[in-house]
C-alpha cells in the first residue's frame, strides 16, 4: 500500500532521513521506533508532503506521490494525526470533529461516520459543546483520532499518540489503535513509548540517527534486542 524507496530528507545541511526504505502492506500496523532525533516524525512528514524529499520516491497503491500537496494526499486515504494533536482548542469537540471531514462531499456518510465516532468514545458525544482546549490529554487524543476518522483514512499515521498520558490512558490508546486496524484501517504508528509501539504492530522499523538499522517481525525486533539499541543509540 505505502512505500517509500530509497528516500533521504534534509533541513538545511543535516540529515534527517538517509537513504531509508519502508513498505506498509494493506491492513497491517507498522511501527517505527527509536530515540528522540532518529528521523520518526520527519518520516510521517514527508509522506504527508509537509516535508520534501531531498532523493527517492514514496508510492502509494503505486501512485507517485511525493511533489503532491497535502490535501491531494489526504483525497487518495492517507491521514496523519500529528505529534502534539494539533487541535483547535478555542472550537468545540463537534466543530474539531468536522473539520476532519472538511475536504469530503458526502454529507450521509459523513453524519453516519459523526454518529459512529460520538458513539466510539462516548465522552466526546458528553462534551461535544465543550471546547477542545478544555479536554484532558486522553480526551484530546481520542478527539484527535477521531477528527482523523473522519477524514476516512485507508491509511492511518500517528505520531507518539502517547506523548503525555497515563500509563492507564495509554492502554486505552492501544485499543483503539488496534481496533481501528481490526476494523481494516492500516495503521502507521510513530513511538517512543515500546509497550504502545510493540503491542499495536505485527511489524516493524527501528531507527538511529535517520537510517533503518533493522526491520522485521515485532517478536524479532524484540529477540535482536534493538529496542534498546535504538532507545539508547548503542
Amino acid at each position: 500500500m505505502l512505500s517509500l524507496k530509497h528516500v533521504s530528507v534534509h533541513y538545511a545541511k543535516a540529515m534527517a532521513l538517509d537513504d531509508i526504505s519502508i513498505e506498509v502492506t494493506e491492513g497491517s500496523a507498522v511501527s517505527i521506533i527509536g530515540a528522540n532525533g532518529a528521523g520518526k516524525s520527519t518520516i510521517l512528514r514527508t509522506v504527508s508532503g509537509l516535508k520534501s524529499l531531498t532523493s527517492g520516491d514514496i508510492f502509494f497503491r503505486d501512485q507517485r506521490i511525493n511533489g503532491m500537496g497535502t490535501s491531494e494526499i489526504v483525497k487518495l486515504g492517507i491521514v496523519h494525526i500529528p505529534e502534539g494533536r494539533r487541535l483547535f482548542p478555542y472550537l468545540s469537540v463537534l466543530t474539531n470533529l468536522k473539520l476532519g471531514a472538511s475536504l469530503r462531499k458526502d454529507t450521509a456518510g459523513i453524519n453516519q461516520d459523526l454518529y459512529e465516532i460520538l458513539e466510539r468514545f462516548p465522552v466526546l458525544g458528553q462534551r461535544r459543546n465543550q471546547k477542545a482546549g478544555t479536554l484532558s490529554g486522553g480526551e484530546q487524543q481520542m478527539l484527535a483520532i477521531g477528527r482523523g476518522l473522519m477524514a476516512k483514512p485507508q491509511l492511518l499515521m500517528l505520531d507518539e499518540p502517547s506523548m503525555g498520558l497515563s500509563p492507564i490512558v495509554i492502554d486505552n490508546v492501544a485499543q483503539i489503535v488496534k481496533s481501528i486496524n481490526q476494523k481494516g484501517v492500516t495503521v502507521l504508528l510513530v513511538e517512543q513509548n515500546i509497550s504502545l509501539a510493540f503491542g499495536v504492530a505485527k511489524r516493524g522499523y527501528a531507527l538511529q540517527v535517520g537510517k533503518v538499522v533493522l526491520e522485521g517481525t515485532i517478536n524479532e525486533l524484540k529477540s535482536a534486542g534493538i529496542a534498546k539499541q535504538a532507545y539508547l543509540g548503542g
